[in-house]
């Protein structure tokens, strides 16, 4: 008797090998998958511009990249002593404006040079709320704590949704013809909406990403939703605060991720990795003797043995 449904996810052509390079964007889960392809040394780059929400957010994000539109003063604001900007997360607020526009300019120059170049876009939405500045009836990415009253809370409809995601692919493929783009659902609870908001928010990105799917097949999308809400139905699988997925339930959706684009190769070069990672996290209780200098020697002809497969990798 099977106590749990699986999902079945076909082996995708959009294979992602030890040449391809890698640029997740989104919700915090993009993080997620991001910090895995940095464990097994993929080339990737992730949310240059700090952990982004909404579809309106990430299409903002390729927008001013890719267009070319450099920040200014005009740009960044003033609270709780720190320089922020409401096109980027508070993780890249500065008590230095100067320093601030001079980060945020080199993170747009490196983000445009990598998704010149990159292989897969990996986009995660995690919700379809939105919050909109009163004053200036622009809508945010993030609201830096911001009193609430100087915003009003909105829900994108379908069609808005459909239209960012035309924008966003749009965009990308004007500097990259070739790119592959993943898109998937956050499976991060977004309680603080509420729990019959949060559902409705899913909803809306889930068809409108589908509805894109009938128009353009050069385009996928990754279950990452509907694995956590399926497969790993129980309260274990969430960390403490019950709102994001545990360290057990990332690496299981990050184990069906690596079946559907990962060939036996590649995963023959990250049983390497992994071995020399865990070699590497060893601590000695004796540093000096001769059987742990053996296992620095024995790690090392490893590492160097990796390199001629895989040149770029550093450790």
């Amino acid at each position: 008797m099977e106590f749990r449904t699986e999902i079945p996810i076909p082996k995708s052509p959009f294979a992602i090998d030890y040449n391809s390079k890698v640029f997740s964007i989104g919700s915090c889960f993009a993080e997620n998958i991001a910090e895995k392809f940095d464990y097994y040394k993929f080339q990737n780059l992730s949310n240059p511009f700090g952990i982004l929400f909404h579809p309106l957010a990430i299409e903002f994000f390729f927008q001013r990249t890719i267009g070319g539109k450099v920040f200014t003063e005009n740009d960044l604001f003033f609270h709780n002593e720190r320089w922020n900007s409401f096109s980027v997360h508070s993780a890249l607020s500065n008590a230095d404006s100067a320093e601030m526009l001079l980060q945020l300019q080199q993170k747009q120059s490196k983000s445009l040079s990598f998704l010149k170049n990159t292989s897969h876009i990996f986009i995660t939405f995690g919700t379809a709320w939105v919050y909109r500045k009163i004053e200036t009836e622009a809508i945010v990415a993030n609201c830096h704590k911001v009193p609430q009253k100087e915003f009003s809370k909105e829900i994108l409809s379908i069609s808005e949704i459909e239209k960012s995601i035309r924008q966003i692919t749009a965009l990308v493929r004007a500097v990259n013809p070739e790119v592959k783009i993943i898109f998937t659902i956050s499976p991060v609870r977004h309680l603080k909406d509420g729990f019959i908001e949060n559902q409705q928010s899913k909803a809306r990105l889930i068809t409108a990403v589908h509805n894109f799917l009938k128009e353009d097949n050069q385009v996928e999308y990754f279950p990452s939703y509907e694995i956590m809400m399926d497969e790993l139905r129980d309260y274990r699988f969430y960390s403490e605060d019950m709102i994001h997925p545990s360290k057990v339930a990332v690496n299981y959706i990050w184990k069906r991720f690596s079946e559907t684009y990962f060939s036996r190769d590649t995963f023959l070069v990250m049983e390497e990795i992994e071995a020399i990672q865990k070699a590497l996290q060893h601590k000695p209780f004796s540093p000096e003797s001769e059987q742990h200098q053996k296992f620095k020697k024995k790690v090392a002809l490893q590492i160097e043995a990796l390199h001629k497969k895989v040149p770029f990798i550093q450790f």
